[in-house]
């Protein structure tokens, strides 16, 4: 009878232990086996608030994920570089213009990808020119606190 019981207990917390596995690798979109996909650069003066895993999105539907955010290599004028991984080829032109966006007012951060009119596509491995940097917030907020204006 003690051994079955303590059978039991070793099942019960190991099917709690693979749970919490499973939640921490759903939840933290971690991925175990490398996806490849589209991938497209851009550059920004800003990504405050933008994280690696961050949506990727076109019309409001994610297509994508941030899979890589660095520093350029430009010494002059650093610019962060984001790698985005994109599920598919979306046929993006070349005036696409990439967006840092924010989910609600203080939500997390989002790529979202408008399409321009230029028949010219972005090539795999491309970048998109045309760039949008977040709003920072705080900073926009303090100004209004202390009278200076927009």
């Amino acid at each position: 009878m003690n051994g079955f019981r303590q059978t039991a207990v070793g099942i019960f917390v190991l099917v709690g232990l693979v749970c919490v596995a499973y939640l921490t690798i759903k939840l933290g979109r971690m991925e175990l086996f490398e996806e490849k996909g589209f991938e497209l650069n851009a550059r920004f003066n800003s990504v405050s608030g933008l994280r690696v895993g961050a949506d990727v999105e076109l019309a409001g539907v994610p297509v994508g994920r941030v899979a890589a955010i660095t520093l350029d290599d430009n010494p002059t004028m650093p610019r962060a570089l984001v790698r985005m991984v994109l599920d598919r080829d979306l046929g993006l032109s070349e005036d696409t213009i990439a967006s840092v966006k924010t989910s609600g007012l203080i939500g997390d951060k989002y790529i979202n990808l408008q399409p321009g009119g230029m028949p010219d596509k972005v090539a795999a491995g491309g970048e998109l020119t045309e760039t949008e940097s977040s709003v920072n917030l705080e900073s926009l907020i303090g100004k209004i606190a202390h009278g200076k204006g927009v």
